[in-house]
């Protein structure tokens, strides 16, 4: 950070200001303190007779792989609206949202992911700006080694066992950067 968003100054210093633990940005001039805090995706999982709605990325991160319909919450923007807005924008579906499915902590990236089941209204769904295709996948068809990331892989292996067991509760996980080859798990 290299200018104060409060009054403009440069000289932005990173130290732990009083009452705090934690180094922060703080403005030289006026004093103020920038607070960073993790960006919050959210998303859908959406339903329609068994089978889950996937968009196949258009842009960058993981072009070309396969997503449950997801992005950045939006300021003045609820959860619940904003991965209904998400859906809209990937996959032109329009959903009947379910209760919070999942909620995964990225600290590594300062991410956290909130996916909600949805039902599909309709069929009339395809691709946004953001997607090449959008789809329907019965389980045994996910395209599992072509998934964009580890957040949609754990909700959709997490949403298939809980199919088979019947209920959906809310699950809350945390994934870790996966180590180099050679070294210990854990960070």
């Amino acid at each position: 950070m290299n200018f104060c968003s409060h009054c403009g100054a440069a000289g932005m210093a990173l130290r732990v200001p009083d009452g705090d633990n934690r180094p922060r940005f703080v403005c030289a001039a006026c004093g103020t303190v920038h607070y960073q805090n993790p960006k919050v995706v959210v998303g859908c999982l959406p339903e329609w007779n068994g089978q889950v709605l996937l968009c196949r990325r258009a842009i960058e991160p993981r072009h070309g792989l396969w997503t449950l319909p997801a992005g950045f919450l939006e300021n003045a923007e609820t959860i619940a609206a904003g991965a209904e807005r998400e859906t809209l924008e990937e996959a032109n579906a329009r959903v009947e949202m379910g209760e919070l499915y999942t909620v995964i902590s990225l600290p590594a990236i300062n991410q956290v992911y909130m996916m909600f089941r949805a039902r599909l209204s309709d069929l009339d769904f395809g691709p946004g700006p953001e997607s090449l295709e959008v789809r329907l996948f019965d389980e045994h068809e996910i395209p599992w080694e072509d998934l964009a990331f580890r957040t949609i892989a754990r909700t959709l292996r997490t949403y298939f066992l809980d199919r088979k067991g019947g209920a959906f509760p809310t699950r809350v996980s945390t994934l870790v950067r996966k180590p180099p080859p050679g070294h210990a798990a854990g960070g």
